[in-house]
């Protein structure tokens, strides 16, 4: 009985020293802006990171919006989603980032769909973009998808939204915000040329314009033979309306390069004569430092006898492919 009343007040000491060393804190890993690998991040971040910025100062401002440091985005297969509010009409912008596996910053683009569309229009695109090694930024504009409020037309409600996504790319840790570009789809072309013209102070390098309508003859049905998805929205004579939804009348007012894709039979026009429309214009204002239509340097005006080479319809299918090409080459 005497041996084991000596040997426990033994053991107990021991484990009192073993409680002790456990409980002393170590030095915190120290915490990087790099971007880490798509497996680290799904250990570490929860399932569905959201980050919630509050809303941005007016966009007449050059300045960020205050955004807390968001997750580095996912894969090309789900991205990370976020919500950014248009600081006009004060809805929430659902908006979803894809990033490329890679540690270094990254060059951006922001993809602003066509028609009514919303960001699950872009189905191979992210994936097509990621490869190349570029941060995707899809959204959906007021009224559309999952954001809330009104249906704008792509007119100055949706242009001030989607300056605010352009600002909060700008943001992203993974991003390099001196390289970041906007591609727009189709009727997609009226909100990102009316946003940057608006906007100039925004932090884009260059527009991508994916065979976008020019004007009320594209889009409202206001010419024959009549096409458009805005026919019977706004009468052509409705000068205020077109005024906010009439992409020749904003790019010549950019300041960045304006490269134009075009395939030889378009996806809604009977033919080419809107490429030619938008190329004209942004030639006649002067104020662009390098116009494109595919491949070929536009310097002096064209029509529809005199069209450089345009894009096979075979390869028309693989559209973010293209647009990859093409916005690594503005970036050189």
């Amino acid at each position: 009985m005497k041996r084991v009343i000596f040997i426990l007040p033994i053991v107990f000491s021991l484990a009192c020293s073993v409680t002790t060393d456990l409980a002393e804190p170590t030095a915190a890993p120290p915490i990087t802006a790099a971007p880490t690998s798509a497996a680290k991040q799904t250990e570490s971040a929860p399932p569905t990171p959201v980050a919630q910025p509050t809303r941005p100062p007016s966009l007449q401002s050059s300045s960020q919006p205050p955004v807390t440091r968001p997750p580095l985005g996912g894969t090309a297969t789900d991205g990370v989603t976020y919500s950014v509010t248009n600081p006009t009409s004060n809805v929430k912008l659902f908006v979803r980032v894809y990033s490329p596996v890679r540690s270094a910053l990254s060059p951006a683009l922001v993809l602003v769909p066509g028609g009514k569309g919303d960001s699950t229009d872009f189905k191979n695109d992210p994936n097509d973009l990621t490869s190349a090694g570029f941060v995707v930024v899809t959204f959906d504009p007021d009224g559309r998808g999952q954001s809330a409020g009104t249906e704008d037309n792509n007119g100055s409600i949706h242009q001030d939204g989607l300056a605010a996504v352009i600002r909060f790319a700008a943001t992203l840790v993974n991003v390099d915000k001196n390289k970041i570009g906007v591609a727009t789809y189709s009727y997609g072309i009226t909100m990102g040329s009316g946003a940057l013209a608006r906007y100039p102070d925004l932090p884009v390098k260059f527009l991508i314009d994916w065979e976008g309508p020019a004007n009320r003859n594209d889009t409202g049905g206001c010419t024959t033979p009549k096409s458009g998805h805005l026919q019977g929205v706004y009468a052509c004579t409705d000068e205020a309306a077109w005024s906010q939804r009439e992409a020749v009348s904003f790019i010549g007012k950019l300041k960045i390069p304006y490269q134009r894709i075009q395939s030889e039979k378009d996806h809604a026009q009977p033919d080419a004569h809107h490429a030619v429309t938008m190329i004209n214009a942004a030639l006649a204002a002067g104020g662009i430092p390098l116009i494109k239509l595919n491949d070929t340097k536009i310097t002096q005006k064209i029509d529809l006898k005199s069209l450089p080479p345009l894009i096979p319809e075979s390869q028309e299918r693989l559209r973010g492919q293209l647009v990859a090409k093409y916005a690594q080459e503005l970036l050189k």
